[in-house]
């Protein structure tokens, strides 16, 4: 499943990450790496998608979000 396919309010953990060479090291660079727990906040008309990581919320568009690759988080972890 891709970020772009996450649900509002539904925590998720990256299990891959396939984008360009350029923004994948600026996506490692803001701390989206493998096993990192993120939860989408909102995703606007447009395709571009709201989401919680880290403590930081980032916006990023439906080209880039089709290319991180999640799973849902344990059970124990949901709220």
């Amino acid at each position: 499943m891709t970020l772009a396919e996450g649900i509002p309010g539904t925590e998720y953990e990256i299990s891959s990450i396939e984008v360009n060479e350029k923004v994948g090291r600026r996506l490692e660079a803001l701390g989206l790496i493998y096993g990192t727990k993120i939860e989408v906040l909102n995703r606007k008309r447009n395709g571009t998608l709201i989401f919680k990581a880290r403590g930081t919320r980032l916006a990023i568009g439906k080209e880039i979000s089709n290319g991180i690759f999640i799973k849902e988080g344990p059970a124990w972890e949901k709220k």
